[in-house]
């Protein structure tokens, strides 16, 4: 990119440097064991490796360690692994800010499986609205990054990559599937990105009938896939876990189980 054009996209590139950023990253490996290429932090916090969370959030992927994603412009959330409930938790508290844990893992179309994965939220944030862009805030999500045929990404996907490169060294993911927890809109419901259509999310829960309690999930990864995108997945290249605020500049606190790739019936045996 030659620096006319990145200086004419500057204020695109500046509007998208929020959950955006954070959730066109959410893919991308490459990453060094103590930052990436513009020298943004991409590092476990001090002794997370070694928490009981992460120890039980691999599954038959293994590879490499859980990191904490930060992005420019933005506060960083903060993440702290404790028992809650009985349970390995991972907390989360987010006050007008977006980070995210990320793990990097490769596991192609055809041994995709199950993901499993628990939440609680307290509390919902008031006057988010994911389809919109300057609301586009919730308490929790999990995050799939895949790859696949970029050639077909449209003209203005292509840019959005080629300027989230720019800006942080590292490229948009081909697709982002995330479970989220909606204010109002139905279980079930697909919503859009507002800024692409790569970036889609599947509404889990809505409203606060579900909240102040654990909630556990397994979800088949390529049916859920299917269903958002109308197409069969490519190699999941990433999972994440974030509660985002920045936008609603609000503050949100949420625990999350282990997250396991693998139904529990593969993982019984």
């Amino acid at each position: 990119m030659t620096v006319a054009i990145f200086f004419k996209f500057r204020t695109f590139i500046t509007s998208a440097m929020g959950l955006a950023l954070a959730c066109l990253l959410v893919g991308c490996g490459g990453l060094s064991g103590t930052a990436d290429s513009r020298g943004e932090s991409a590092t476990p916090s001090a002794g997370r490796a070694s928490t009981p969370w992460d120890v039980t959030s691999t599954g038959p992927a293994g590879g490499p360690s859980w990191l904490h994603r930060t992005f420019p412009g933005k506060a960083s959330n903060q993440f702290a692994y404790l028992k809650l409930d009985g349970r390995n938790a991972m907390g989360v508290t987010s006050s007008a800010s977006a980070s995210m844990l990320r793990k990097v893992v490769s596991i192609e179309p055809a041994q995709l499986d199950a993901v499993r994965f628990s939440w609680k939220v307290p509390a919902l944030i008031a006057g988010a609205d994911m389809a919109l862009r300057d609301k586009d805030d919730s308490p929790v999500r999990l995050v799939l990054a895949f790859d696949g045929d970029r050639s077909k990404l449209s003209p203005r996907d292509h840019m959005l990559s080629e300027l989230a490169r720019a800006l942080t060294g590292e490229d948009m993911p081909y697709a982002t599937l995330m479970y989220v927890w909606c204010n109002s809109r139905e279980p079930g419901s697909v919503l859009m990105n507002p800024r692409t259509d790569r970036i889609r999310k599947l509404v889990l829960e809505s409203g606060p009938k579900r909240l102040n309690r654990w909630l556990d999930y397994e979800r088949d990864i390529r049916a859920d896939y299917l269903k958002v995108f109308g197409e069969e997945p490519g190699r999941l290249i990433a999972v994440g876990i974030m509660t985002d605020t920045d936008n609603t500049k609000s503050t949100a606190q949420a625990w999350y189980g282990p997250v396991v790739l693998g139904s529990a019936t593969v993982a019984g045996k």
